[in-house]
């Protein structure tokens, strides 16, 4: 029997706590280390997720990027790369906390160049001012939210670095998104509500995804987590 509502809503919410919590784990233990492969990274940040929680499955490939890779949007798959001591390194992990996906991304900035930390301050300031603005209408399409997003993004004086701004998120697995069906992103093709039920009558929750980049610098930040609760 599905969940109703509420508790898919509280359900969420559980799974990004969780992932907050790896997340805190990673800095706290020092995972982001000058020297470090990102592949050897992705693994430990992994383990570590099964050494919390007991997580073994993950409903996306598990990503750490760093230095001019992360320039590089979600399809790409560039060559793993060794972090350097003054590098910016993103991590992007979907793991499955009972059957409900979390999507939670988050920078690191190692070292003390300037433009690499105001790259990863302004990311949650775009991402709340975006939260804001689809707060304010209850009937934003995934263009307009997307729009507004691109917008925040120049005016802070970056780039939005992929062809979308998030995507649907629910119990595992949620609808197929392989990029052939608009209106399960948050993209300028998407003319649908945001505010919707999905084909089995549920409402439909979203995940804010902000990639900024500055081409001319080599480098790219990421924040995402959840919009709609």
């Amino acid at each position: 029997m599905a969940d109703d509502e509420p508790t898919r809503a509280a359900r969420l919410l559980d799974a990004q706590a969780k992932a907050e919590q790896l997340f805190t784990e990673i800095e706290k233990r020092g995972l982001v280390a000058p020297g470090e492969g990102e592949r050897a990274v992705r693994d430990r940040v992994r383990d570590l997720a099964n050494e919390l929680f007991g997580t073994t499955r993950h409903w996306h490939k598990r990503i750490v990027r760093s230095g001019p890779n992360t320039l590089k949007p979600y399809r790409e798959n560039p060559p793993d790369r060794v972090i350097g001591a003054d590098d910016i390194v993103f991590a992007d992990f979907g793991p499955i906390f009972e059957e409900y996906e979390a999507d939670f991304g988050r920078t690191f900035v190692l070292g003390d160049d300037l433009v690499k930390h105001r790259l990863r301050d302004d990311l949650p300031k775009v991402f709340e001012t975006g939260r804001r603005f689809f707060e304010a209408d209850p009937d934003i399409t995934g263009a307009r939210l997307y729009a507004e997003v691109e917008r925040l993004a120049k005016e802070a004086g970056w780039e939005l670095g992929g062809w979308h701004a998030g995507h649907l998120v629910g119990e595992f697995p949620h609808e197929k998104i392989d990029g052939a069906d608009t209106e399960f992103y948050i993209a300028p093709a998407n003319d649908t509500p945001l505010r919707r039920t999905d084909k089995a009558g549920r409402h439909c929750h979203w995940i804010l995804e902000i990639h900024l980049v500055d081409r001319e610098h080599g480098l790219g930040g990421f924040y995402e987590e959840l919009l709609t609760l």
